[in-house]
């Protein structure tokens, strides 16, 4: 029998805890930054680390399943399910002891792609977020376990978040692009974590999200919280290259 969503939902919030909590627990550690990509690409031993200790939770329960990470090989199972791992979003600011960071964890169907149920935990923020397909998105924090999105104090400011690229020529084009960007928005919010963002849409703090240049383990998990808690949401090549998220 195939896993439903809400057991998926389950494992996910688990495992993105146990990524989340060992990052917390080295965050000011002495440790060696390298660089990927770019110069604002970084990556760390605690990024590694962390996503070890995700595919390990995922692994002893769903052996058969794909993993796909930011920071270690590939691995393919024979499930037809696959794992998208964000161990450490917003590696920058987790360095610069900035509290905006987060692991992600998402779950799709190979056959068709479909994203089944999807966790962000933001260990410094004290909050995680979850959803499963078809059952709404939730925010599971010590104080508080709530239907997303939240019931905030009515306002008139309109808030959008978002992001900029590692590429020099790329980001001197979306520095040009912001004014029609925020054109509907009163202000702008730019926390460096595209995971926490898409939740930050989804709990209605944030009004909207948009970034590009986003590789699938950024927004796996945010964009279906996002969808699930009621917003619009676009991934890559649904006529853009861009992630976005709304509430219209």
């Amino acid at each position: 029998m195939p896993p439903s969503p809400g057991d998926l939902e389950d494992l996910a919030a688990v495992a993105a805890r146990i990524g989340a909590q060992l990052c917390l627990a080295r965050l000011g550690e002495p440790i060696t930054v390298s660089t990927k990509s770019a110069a604002g690409d970084v990556v760390t031993p605690v990024d590694r680390a962390a996503e070890e200790a995700v595919r390990e939770a995922i692994h002893e329960v769903r052996p058969a399943d794909s993993l796909l990470g930011e920071e270690l090989p590939a691995h393919t199972g024979t499930s037809g399910f696959e794992w998208v791992i964000d161990p450490l979003d917003g590696t920058t600011n987790y360095t610069r002891l900035i509290p905006y960071f987060a692991t992600s964890v998402a779950v799709r169907r190979i056959s068709d792609g479909a994203w089944l149920a999807g966790a962000v935990a933001a260990p410094a923020l004290g909050s995680l977020w979850s959803a499963a397909r078809g059952g709404g998105a939730q925010l599971r924090s010590p104080a508080q376990r709530a239907v997303l999105p939240l019931q905030l104090p009515a306002t008139t400011a309109r808030l959008i978040g978002t992001g900029l690229s590692y590429d020099p020529d790329r980001r001197r084009r979306q520095v040009r692009e912001l004014g029609s960007v925020i054109a509907d928005y009163t202000d702008m919010r730019r926390f460096g974590a595209a995971a926490v963002d898409l939740c930050l849409v989804a709990q209605g703090s944030l009004h909207a999200f948009v970034e590009a240049d986003l590789a699938v383990h950024d927004w796996a998990a945010g964009a279906l919280i996002a969808e699930e808690a009621g917003a619009t949401v676009y991934r890559p090549g649904d006529g853009d290259d861009a992630v976005s998220a709304a509430w219209v």
